[in-house]
């Protein structure tokens, strides 16, 4: 039941979350010297006005397909860890959290590689004459036919240093949170504390690792490096 729900409000998450990755993936990839876009106002402008609504969605089909192999991972991998360390402490929370976070790279590196490319196909192009890829599966066969299983891991190494403390800080964050708020079983707000929990645990994660760059320095990495500059439309 555990997992059903997870794959139900990741996909919720996705459908919600996704737009905001496109921003973010647009705006990491941009040119330096030339930039497409002022900012992440502009770059929403812009996207919805050139490339449609859907042109927000473009890659979404890979983190939609991931997404129960990653809940699986991850959770089966945190359960797992958290029985052989035997004890339910905030440290072991943390380092169980961790372990999930790295096994899982094996399915998000290969998936974020997928959705970085399609966000970026067609940029700028309501109806794009020049499609390379005609969706995630078929990107991911190309690079694989292209450059082997290396193509297929690109930017592994900055997804595991990203995903594994990411993971830890999450888990210890979420345990801390919900035994200071006492979410307990009889508790009439216990959804609320747990919404709100899980919401300022995601923030912890994402406070630990983005100012370290790792997620700017993995999203160039999929992309072909600063070496691609995005073609001007605005």
């Amino acid at each position: 039941m555990d997992f059903v729900a997870g794959c139900i409000g990741g996909a919720a998450g996705v459908l919600v979350g996704h737009p905001f990755d496109t921003v973010k993936v647009r705006l990491q990839v941009q040119s330096v010297d030339k930039p497409l876009y002022r900012g992440t106002y502009h770059c929403f402008q812009s996207i919805i006005r050139q490339e449609s609504v859907f042109g927000l969605y473009k890659g979404i089909g890979s983190p939609m397909m991931g997404l129960t192999f990653i809940n699986a991972i991850v959770f089966g991998v945190q359960g797992n860890t958290m029985r052989l360390l035997g004890h339910d402490t905030p440290m072991n929370q943390f380092l169980a959290g961790a372990a999930a976070g790295a096994i899982q790279c094996v399915i998000c590196c290969p998936m974020e590689l997928a959705k970085t490319r399609m966000q970026m196909q067609g940029t700028g192009e309501k109806k794009s004459s020049r499609k390379l890829y005609k969706n995630s599966l078929d990107c991911l066969a190309r690079i694989y036919n292209r450059e082997g299983l290396r193509g297929v891991n690109r930017g592994m190494l900055t997804t595991l240093i990203r995903e594994t403390p990411g993971f830890g800080v999450y888990f210890l964050a979420y345990d801390v949170l919900t035994r200071s708020l006492g979410c307990e079983p009889d508790d009439r707000y216990m959804i609320p504390k747990l919404l709100f929990a899980g919401g300022m645990a995601g923030i912890a994660s994402l406070a630990f690792h983005l100012p370290r760059g790792c997620d700017q320095i993995t999203t160039a990495g999929r992309w072909g490096g600063w070496s691609q500059p995005v073609q001007q439309h605005c």
